[in-house]
Protein backbone atom coordinates (compact mmCIF):
# COMPACT_ATOMS: atom_id res chain seq x y z
CA UNK A 1 0.00 0.00 0.00
CA UNK A 2 1.02 3.27 -0.55
CA UNK A 3 1.60 5.92 1.69
CA UNK A 4 -0.87 8.75 1.79
CA UNK A 5 0.79 12.56 1.12
CA UNK A 6 -1.86 14.34 2.58
CA UNK A 7 -0.47 17.85 1.21
CA UNK A 8 0.00 16.19 -2.11
CA UNK A 9 -3.99 15.30 -1.97
CA UNK A 10 -4.89 18.97 -0.56
CA UNK A 11 -3.10 20.92 -3.60
CA UNK A 12 -4.48 18.18 -6.17
CA UNK A 13 -8.25 18.90 -4.22
CA UNK A 14 -7.26 22.78 -4.61
CA UNK A 15 -5.96 22.43 -8.19
CA UNK A 16 -9.71 20.91 -9.07
CA UNK A 17 -11.62 23.40 -7.21
CA UNK A 18 -10.17 25.86 -9.39
CA UNK A 19 -11.23 24.29 -12.79
CA UNK A 20 -14.65 23.88 -11.32
CA UNK A 21 -14.35 27.22 -10.12
CA UNK A 22 -13.75 28.32 -13.59
CA UNK A 23 -16.37 26.00 -15.31
CA UNK A 24 -18.91 27.47 -12.58
CA UNK A 25 -18.06 31.13 -13.95
CA UNK A 26 -18.06 30.33 -17.44
CA UNK A 27 -21.89 29.01 -17.09
CA UNK A 28 -22.74 32.05 -15.16
CA UNK A 29 -21.13 34.31 -17.84
CA UNK A 30 -23.22 32.68 -20.56
CA UNK A 31 -26.18 32.31 -18.66
CA UNK A 32 -27.91 34.60 -21.32
CA UNK A 33 -26.06 32.57 -24.46
CA UNK A 34 -29.03 31.16 -26.80
CA UNK A 35 -27.98 27.33 -26.73
CA UNK A 36 -25.25 27.55 -24.27
CA UNK A 37 -25.93 23.74 -22.13
CA UNK A 38 -24.47 23.84 -18.56
CA UNK A 39 -21.22 22.48 -17.55
CA UNK A 40 -19.62 20.72 -14.65
CA UNK A 41 -16.48 18.90 -13.93
CA UNK A 42 -16.44 14.86 -13.30
CA UNK A 43 -16.16 14.52 -9.43
CA UNK A 44 -12.97 14.25 -7.61
CA UNK A 45 -13.60 11.60 -6.20
CA UNK A 46 -13.15 9.60 -9.63
CA UNK A 47 -10.47 11.38 -11.01
CA UNK A 48 -8.72 10.36 -8.02
CA UNK A 49 -9.20 6.74 -8.61
CA UNK A 50 -8.37 7.03 -12.26
CA UNK A 51 -5.42 8.35 -11.03
CA UNK A 52 -4.13 5.85 -8.80
CA UNK A 53 -1.45 3.67 -9.97
CA UNK A 54 -2.60 -0.54 -9.85
CA UNK A 55 -0.76 -2.73 -7.62
CA UNK A 56 2.55 -5.06 -8.96
CA UNK A 57 3.18 -8.72 -8.52
CA UNK A 58 5.56 -10.95 -9.57
CA UNK A 59 3.04 -13.88 -9.82
CA UNK A 60 -0.17 -14.01 -10.06
CA UNK A 61 -1.00 -15.72 -6.61
CA UNK A 62 1.23 -12.67 -4.78
CA UNK A 63 -1.06 -10.37 -4.37
CA UNK A 64 -4.82 -10.71 -4.10
CA UNK A 65 -7.57 -7.82 -3.28
CA UNK A 66 -11.12 -7.42 -3.35
CA UNK A 67 -10.75 -3.82 -5.78
CA UNK A 68 -9.93 -6.93 -8.86
CA UNK A 69 -13.65 -7.81 -9.01
CA UNK A 70 -14.89 -4.27 -8.02
CA UNK A 71 -17.38 -3.21 -10.71
CA UNK A 72 -17.66 0.70 -10.58
CA UNK A 73 -20.91 1.83 -10.40
CA UNK A 74 -22.06 5.10 -12.54
CA UNK A 75 -23.58 7.89 -11.36
CA UNK A 76 -26.95 9.85 -12.80
CA UNK A 77 -26.95 13.40 -12.27
CA UNK A 78 -30.14 14.74 -12.70
CA UNK A 79 -31.39 17.58 -15.26
CA UNK A 80 -30.60 21.26 -14.61
CA UNK A 81 -32.81 23.12 -12.80
CA UNK A 82 -34.46 25.37 -16.10
CA UNK A 83 -34.25 25.33 -19.64
CA UNK A 84 -35.11 28.21 -21.53
CA UNK A 85 -36.90 28.29 -25.15
CA UNK A 86 -33.63 29.58 -26.40
CA UNK A 87 -32.05 25.99 -25.03
CA UNK A 88 -29.93 27.99 -22.68
CA UNK A 89 -29.62 25.45 -19.40
CA UNK A 90 -27.97 27.32 -16.73
CA UNK A 91 -29.40 28.43 -13.42
CA UNK A 92 -27.69 31.47 -11.82
CA UNK A 93 -29.32 29.80 -8.33
CA UNK A 94 -27.63 26.65 -9.26
CA UNK A 95 -24.43 27.87 -10.17
CA UNK A 96 -24.29 29.87 -6.92
CA UNK A 97 -24.70 27.16 -4.86
CA UNK A 98 -22.00 25.01 -6.53
CA UNK A 99 -19.87 28.33 -5.82
CA UNK A 100 -20.46 28.31 -2.31
CA UNK A 101 -19.65 24.82 -2.17
CA UNK A 102 -16.45 25.01 -3.97
CA UNK A 103 -15.40 28.09 -1.61
CA UNK A 104 -16.75 26.03 1.40
CA UNK A 105 -14.51 23.25 0.26
CA UNK A 106 -11.18 25.70 -0.80
CA UNK A 107 -11.46 26.46 2.73
CA UNK A 108 -11.42 23.19 4.03
CA UNK A 109 -8.39 22.28 2.56
CA UNK A 110 -6.81 25.06 3.39
CA UNK A 111 -7.54 24.32 7.07
CA UNK A 112 -6.49 21.05 6.73
CA UNK A 113 -3.50 21.93 5.13
CA UNK A 114 -2.66 24.66 7.98
CA UNK A 115 -3.06 22.51 10.59
CA UNK A 116 -0.88 19.40 9.09
CA UNK A 117 1.75 22.63 8.66
CA UNK A 118 1.63 23.10 12.54
CA UNK A 119 1.83 19.42 13.30
CA UNK A 120 5.00 19.27 11.41
CA UNK A 121 6.83 22.48 12.87
CA UNK A 122 5.10 21.73 16.07
CA UNK A 123 7.21 18.01 16.21
CA UNK A 124 10.66 20.00 14.61
CA UNK A 125 10.72 21.89 18.06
Amino acid sequence: MEPVFLTKLVSHNNDWLSVRQATIAENIANSNTPGFRSKDVEPFTSVISKTQLAMAATHAGHLGTVMDVAEPTDVKKGDSWLVTHSGNSVSIEQELMKAGEVARNHALNTSIAKSFHRMYLASLK
